[in-house]
């Protein structure tokens, strides 16, 4: 197979009339960073198709802007802290939790427990919206939220989408940031976690962000939402079993499947 860089980037509409080229590489290594995940030097000259003192300029720059940020070991670029700005605040203002806010209200009211709306950012797991259960003892909201997506049902549903390539990129060392003595530790166990996730088409947490606490994870179909989007269902231990989790799970597959069938319901 070559190893040859994938150097395809979309454009929209007409070429400018006077295009800068600097500006368009610095667009090309933002997009292509953000599909890669990771790259080295000389990957993006050979990307770029220029010098690698040009290539080293243009990512100092983006560097010093917050757009890139480099492995300190491997000395490989990544997306930075920027882009992850950036990608929130856009979402924000696109407000996805509105146009999604009915499957929410609808998923909260039929089950009756805590429901959460998340995001994959990097290698971990931004909760964007949620609506917690009207029982007196219930799963708080994590809005706002940014924990590891190893430990999250939602961040497992995720991840489960990614390619093996996507999956090292984002997590190169074998050990696992874990929140808990519960939460899996090592990428070959993360590798197997998400291949019984696609299997069954649903995440599962078994205490592995927070003592207590149980929760399953489905995805949003991808022609209701312009990103990737998680829908995750969180309880108390006392209230289910893990054979009751799964099945609650394979119901929670089928509800969200139905919710998003229904244009009406959601405005679509």
């Amino acid at each position: 197979m070559s190893n040859k860089i994938a150097t395809f980037v979309p454009s929209f509409g007409n070429p400018p009339q006077y295009p800068l080229e600097s500006v368009d590489n610095a667009l090309k290594v933002i997009y292509l960073l953000g599909n890669r995940g990771e790259m080295r030097l000389s990957e993006v000259a050979e990307a770029l198709g220029v010098a690698s003192s040009t290539a080293h300029r243009l990512l100092a720059t983006l560097h010093y802007r917050g757009f890139t940020a480099q492995n300190t070991s491997t000395k490989t670029y990544k997306p930075g802290p920027a882009l992850s700005n950036i990608s929130y605040a856009v979402l924000q203002k696109f407000d996805i939790r509105l146009e999604l806010k009915p499957a929410l209200m609808e998923i909260n009211k039929l089950y009756g427990e805590t429901v959460h709306l998340a995001v994959l950012d990097g290698d971990s797991v931004r909760y964007i919206d949620a609506l917690e259960s009207p029982k007196p003892v219930r799963v708080a909201s994590r809005v706002g939220k940014v924990i590891p997506a190893s430990s999250s049902s939602s961040g497992k549903m995720l991840l489960s989408q990614l390619s093996d390539a996507e999956l090292r990129n984002l997590f190169p060392s074998e050990k696992l940031q874990s929140i808990n003595s519960r939460s899996l530790h090592t990428f070959e166990e993360l590798q197997k976690e998400l291949q019984l996730t696609r299997d069954r088409k649903f995440a599962i947490n078994l205490e592995e962000s927070e003592d207590g606490v149980y929760s399953v994870a489905a995805l949003v179909p991808e022609d209701a939402s312009p990103l990737r989007v998680a829908i995750g269902l969180s309880m108390p231990t006392n209230r289910a079993n893990i054979r009751e989790l799964k099945l609650i799970g394979e119901d929670l597959v089928q509800t969200i499947t139905n919710l998003f069938a229904t244009t009406n319901l959601l405005g679509f």
